[in-house]
């Protein structure tokens, strides 16, 4: 189970279609509320122009979509009272002015982004394979230690989007994000790709996947479905899942059966 979403991010990095992101209003929260009013993230456009489908449902997800859990508290959820949009924290690398990077620092901070997200699988692989807690404590300080880099690099020069670091390593970063322990850095974050999808630097499966990761962390139904519980191997409560097909064609992924077929023959 753990690292199947790696493989869509990492092996199929230039391609963006392969995995999926959706939020909530980036002022209200990943999901904004669950009642029956349309729940849909304002600037995640649909593939081909327009707005992505609305819908929002708490049921529990027989008809959610695939995903996998990715970080240390994949398991529990925070509190849905929790405010949504993440306070400025110079620590965790919110609130600073973004200053542009230039090519040659682009290109260094590229390089980063990908050797520590390979390093991050290899990792995961191996703990895989073999067990124990000593590597399990390896991934721990592993994702601990890129989350810190990835929030320096963040805090100083935004969200590292395709059109400055590469497909390849916006994906890299957008894996390390995943990881990273601290919930109100990766709410921050989420704004930041909402801004950048909405701006056209970030294809919007990247916003998907991370408003959806925050999504389960509030205690929210996803708008994708993208991130399944790793003990009962079923996914997480999706928002309206009679349209959920529809949404998530919209951002690049494919039906959500199909996705399911895929994971069952990987565990």
């Amino acid at each position: 189970m753990k690292g199947s979403m790696e493989r869509r991010l990492g092996e199929n990095a230039d391609s963006p279609a392969d995995s999926t992101f959706a939020s909530g209003n980036p002022s209200d929260g990943p999901c904004g509320d669950s009642s029956d009013a349309p729940a849909r993230h304002p600037l995640v456009p649909r593939q081909g122009g327009g707005a992505p489908t609305e819908g929002a449902d708490t049921s529990e997800g027989a008809d959610t979509a695939v995903g996998t859990e990715t970080s240390e508290s994949a398991g529990t959820s925070v509190s849905a009272a929790q405010p949504a949009a993440a306070p400025v924290d110079a620590a965790s690398g919110c609130g600073h002015q973004a200053t542009p990077l230039s090519p040659a620092l682009a290109s260094a901070v590229a390089d980063e982004l990908v050797r520590r997200a390979e390093e991050d699988r290899d990792l995961t692989r191996e703990a895989g394979a073999a067990p124990t807690p000593q590597r399990r404590g390896r991934i721990v300080r592993c994702h601990r230690d890129n989350a810190e880099a990835l929030a320096a690099i963040v805090g100083r020069h935004g969200w590292p989007a395709d059109d400055v670091v590469g497909a390849q390593a916006s994906t890299a970063a957008l894996m390390i994000l995943l990881h990273a322990p601290d919930l109100r850095f990766r709410l921050h974050c989420r704004d930041l790709i909402a801004q950048a999808t909405a701006d056209g630097r970030c294809p919007a499966v990247h916003l998907a996947y991370i408003a959806d990761h925050c999504a389960v962390e509030l205690g929210e139904p996803q708008f994708y479905g993208t991130r399944i519980n790793p003990v009962t191997l079923r996914p997480y409560p999706v928002r309206r899942p009679q349209n959920l097909d529809e949404r998530r064609r919209d951002v690049g992924l494919g039906p959500l059966e199909e996705q399911m077929r895929a994971l069952r023959l990987q565990t």
